[in-house]
């Protein structure tokens, strides 16, 4: 039903492309960290709409997606796309020249990149490949890392985010103000997780220090309302949709594209109850979100008492939370009806990560994987066995 429905949105491209390529003079030079939930349009917008934007004003954009392979290290992923890029331009005679076995390219005595070692030790640092990207291209650079709170999971990566930085801070001293921006290099993070995505810029020893992470705009009643119109124009007219009841249903599944469109086509396509009528779409949104949060409820019911009362900490003390504190472990052993030491909470926080609920962050700090547990748990009121689908 969904096939060839994309949702643009221009406006805010604009926007973003004016603060990446600094052209706003209100957003500073930090870059540009946006946060939003998991399936709410932002990787749909880069792709769609941020990228051709930023092509049309002469910019090169390099998109990076952290989450399409999360066994590999994000480091890697960032290094493996630049070394990708930097081969997309290459001369013919660079590219003859790499064919025979020579991995190390340059531009005079100014700057040689081993391409095959970007990242890598004893190659060249993110930085180098950077500048000499944006030397061979001839125009800015701007790298969009999405979910890039997956940086935050090795040491490697950090020191990857920090090497993204240098190399901004020293593309970007004494631009000339002709250029189609006032950068050299750009940057756009987006993350599903905005206190992980803050842990980038919180703090003095995080790689982007003073920078502030924006929310995303979520998709609205204009999304609904178009995809409602693409619908109706394949229905007949006793099956119209009413756009109202679809902005509605947008709201039941927490403002989610691939849910919506999940429960328009289910209500389109549904079969007659043996009562003689078909759910509404309302219904069928309600329906679908169970279905989405089914997991939530068989991955509780699985979990000991122990590892219920360390999620419930998570979630209640977001980006406060400190696992093994005095009030953290009393709060732990009330919950769990049992005495709580460091080793039996380290214990279960390495099951909700198994699980796939949690994640671990640098310094020790955990965080949940997926915010709409958030959504989940309060819709089910209590912390006991969620009541059935």
């Amino acid at each position: 039903m969904a096939a060839g429905f994309v949702f643009h949105r221009p406006e805010l491209a604009r926007r973003m492309a004016d603060i990446a390529l600094g052209t706003d003079p209100l957003a500073g030079n930090s870059g540009l960290f946006l946060a939003a939930p998991r399936r709410t349009g932002k990787s749909t917008l880069l792709k769609a709409d941020l990228v051709p934007e930023l092509e049309s004003r002469g910019a090169l954009p390099v998109y990076v997606d952290l989450w399409a392979d999360r066994s590999r290290d994000p480091g890697e992923v960032i290094a493996e796309k630049i070394r990708a890029t930097i081969q997309d331009h290459e001369s013919g005679i660079l590219k003859v020249a790499r064919k025979s076995g020579m991995s190390k390219i340059g531009i005079g005595s100014w700057l040689a990149v081993d391409i095959e070692k970007i990242g890598r030790p004893g190659g060249a640092t993110m930085a180098d490949a950077i500048a000499y990207l944006n030397k061979r291209a001839g125009r800015p650079i701007v790298l969009i890392v999405d979910e890039a709170q997956h940086a935050l999971t090795s040491q490697t990566s950090v020191t990857a985010m920090f090497s993204l930085k240098s190399a901004r801070d020293a593309l970007n001293i004494g631009v000339d103000s002709s250029d189609v921006g006032n950068v050299r290099l750009g940057l756009v993070f987006t993350g599903s997780h905005r206190d992980k995505l803050a842990s980038l810029v919180i703090g003095k020893n995080q790689p982007f220090f003073g920078a502030s992470v924006t929310d995303f705009p979520l998709l609205g009643a204009d999304f609904a309302a178009a995809y409602a119109d693409f619908v109706n124009t394949r229905l007949a007219g006793d099956r119209q949709i009413d756009k109202k009841v679809v902005a509605r249903a947008f709201e039941i599944v927490a403002f989610r594209p691939e849910l919506l469109q999940a429960a328009v086509r289910e209500y389109v396509t549904g079969s007659i109850g043996v009562n003689g009528s078909s759910p509404s779409l309302l219904e069928q949104a309600y329906v679908v979100r169970e279905r989405y949060w089914q997991e939530f409820d068989s991955q509780w019911t699985s979990m000991t008492p122990l590892q219920r009362a360390v999620l419930r900490r998570i979630i209640d003390q977001g980006e406060n939370y400190r696992p093994f504190d005095a009030d953290s472990l009393a709060a732990y052993s009330e919950n769990a009806n049992q005495q709580v030491t460091v080793p039996d909470a380290q214990s279960a926080l390495d099951a909700l990560r198994e699980k796939g609920l949690v994640i671990r962050m640098e310094r020790g700090r955990y965080a949940l994987d997926d915010t709409s547990l958030i959504d989940w748990l309060a819709d089910r009121t209590t912390y006991s066995t969620p009541r059935p689908s």
